[in-house]
């Protein structure tokens, strides 16, 4: 049974990708959020699901250092050994020119994104010696590859993300553990609330005329890069929906 710690479980891809992992009976869950309301409803969807599924589940904001090392350095000795690590949590906040930009929404994309990816990586590694299928997957984006008008910052942190990924799969290549992203276009989940600041209807906008991906297409990517066999690793997965050409082009119905 391989144990799977998944940032940012409580919506979105995180939530789908426990859901669909909890269909192949091979998995245990560390899931952690900020929401930990949010966590109990995922646990009890798991459970109907398979209901003999394994789950542990803890508070987590990802952004301060001190809290992600008290809370992973006293899990439970149950849950000390980790074999997939999902980096799922992450965000955006706003939309402006980068002189309009507002200093709290960059510090909270940056101390989310980047920092808290870090933070996390760094006291879970430890916990993924030994395993013989070790893995982690870094949720990237299409604006880890290219800038869009008005994305400055929370382009930034996306290319980072590439970049750590890049590093990581250098630096724990003698350790024999796997490092993959995957960076979507556009999904729609909570991501376009949160960037608007919980403005429903703009959010809504994002998506108009077209099909975008779900969280469920990207739980299922996630489920078949950690099926390929030892010898294989996928590196980067880029995808998109249909409708979108890059990071801003899209063709709506």
């Amino acid at each position: 049974m391989r144990t799977v710690l998944i940032t940012g479980a409580s919506s979105g891809i995180g939530e789908a990708c426990a859901l669909e992992l909890a269909k192949e009976n091979k998995y245990r869950f560390l899931l952690c959020a900020r929401r930990v309301e949010k966590l109990e409803e995922l646990i009890q969807k798991i459970k109907t699901i398979n209901p003999n599924t394994e789950t542990h589940s803890f508070k987590l904001d990802v952004r301060n250092a001190e809290e992600v090392e008290t809370t992973l350095s006293n899990l439970p000795a149950a849950w000390k050994k980790v074999d997939i690590l999902i980096n799922n949590a992450g965000l955006s906040q706003g939309l402006d020119s980068i002189q309009d930009g507002q200093i709290g929404d960059w510090d909270r994309m940056i101390d989310t994104n980047v920092k808290g990816l870090l933070y996390v990586s760094k006291y879970v590694i430890p916990l993924m010696e030994g395993s013989e299928q070790a893995h982690i997957i870094n949720m990237g984006s299409i604006a880890g590859k290219e800038v869009y008008p008005n994305g400055n910052v929370y382009c930034a942190t996306k290319h980072a993300v590439d970049a750590l990924t890049k590093a990581m799969r250098i630096d724990l290549l003698a350790k024999g553990i796997k490092v993959s992203s995957i960076d979507p276009g556009m999904v729609e989940t909570e991501f376009s609330e949160v960037r608007f600041h919980s403005d429903k209807d703009r959010a809504k906008s994002v998506y108009k005329g077209l099909t975008p991906l779900s969280g469920q297409d990207i739980a299922e990517i996630v489920s078949f890069i950690l099926s390929r066999p030892k010898h294989v690793n996928i590196n980067d997965l880029l995808v998109m929906p249909t409708a979108q050409a890059n990071g801003t082009l899209v063709i709506r119905k």
